[in-house]
């Protein structure tokens, strides 16, 4: 289960982080931005970091988790410096939710930063085959026993879109009672690559980053709502490197690396 951090215990990730920069030249002016990311942004993300420190600032601290639980950490007291969620719902509990004056992101720093598709996955040895259309036998192919894994459909970004698109398909109901709902779309992608499910739906990017997975197919877009992941500064972040990553992520040499990746533009 994807642990809740309390302030303290950000404050001293992020004291921690600091110390390790000590000593370091230049770098050692400038504090580490801390940013909190849906976990499917992992290998495009930590990218862009060294992308980042190969134009003379200090790595940013990444802290990977599903959007859920990071949106959950912000409101909780989490001294981070940029949110990039998985979708816009959790984004926009983040900047309703009480408990901060003024709210907990900064204006006039959201944007839409990538969009994702959705993919039905197998084990790479699976000989599995399924064409995704409005009522095909997603039941059968599990078999009898098998179980479907994708995030927690109540929570978790990539569960909820796997809901939608398998409600408007027609095939939800015969399937419901057989989720393995994980903590993250990360998980989901662990479960179907250690053969402990059949099938997993996951985003297209991180099916294509396990080689342990294989593509059945691709969800049509129109199956379930876009899949936007969405940018903001955190409120009460005064770090500029906060700030000056953001836009560097959301610049054209930015956008690159993650285009590379598998994502959509915005």
């Amino acid at each position: 289960m994807t642990r809740l951090f309390t302030r303290r215990d950000w404050l001293a990730f992020a004291a921690v982080a600091v110390a390790g920069l000590a000593g370091t030249g230049a770098h050692a002016q400038a504090r580490p931005p801390v940013v909190l990311a849906a976990a499917s942004m992992q290998e495009s993300l930590n990218k862009a970091a060294d992308a980042w420190v190969a134009r003379g600032h200090p790595r940013p601290v990444l802290s990977f988790a599903a959007s859920s639980a990071l949106a959950r950490q912000i409101v909780n007291g989490a001294p981070a410096d940029l949110f990039v969620s998985a979708d816009e719902e959790w984004m926009d509990y983040v900047a309703h939710a009480p408990g901060r004056p003024g709210g907990w992101i900064k204006p006039g720093t959201r944007a839409n930063f990538l969009t994702n598709g959705l993919a039905l996955i197998a084990p790479a040895g699976s000989p599995v085959r399924l064409s995704i259309r409005r009522g095909f036998p997603l039941a059968q192919a599990l078999g009898p026993n098998g179980r479907l894994a994708t995030g927690q459909v109540g929570a978790v970004p990539a569960g909820k879109y796997a809901k939608e698109a398998l409600t408007n398909l027609g095939v939800w109901p015969s399937v419901a009672g057989r989720i393995a709902g994980a903590e993250s779309v990360r998980a989901a992608l662990a479960l179907v690559a250690r053969g402990e499910t059949p099938l997993g739906i996951v985003y297209a990017t991180d099916a294509a980053v396990e080689p342990k997975v294989r593509v059945v197919g691709l969800f049509p877009p129109q199956s379930h709502g876009p899949i936007v992941y969405p940018i903001v500064g955190i409120a009460g972040s005064t770090n500029p490197e906060g700030e000056g990553f953001r836009r560097f992520l959301l610049s054209r040499e930015g956008h690159k690396i993650f285009l590379a990746y598998g994502f959509g533009p915005r």
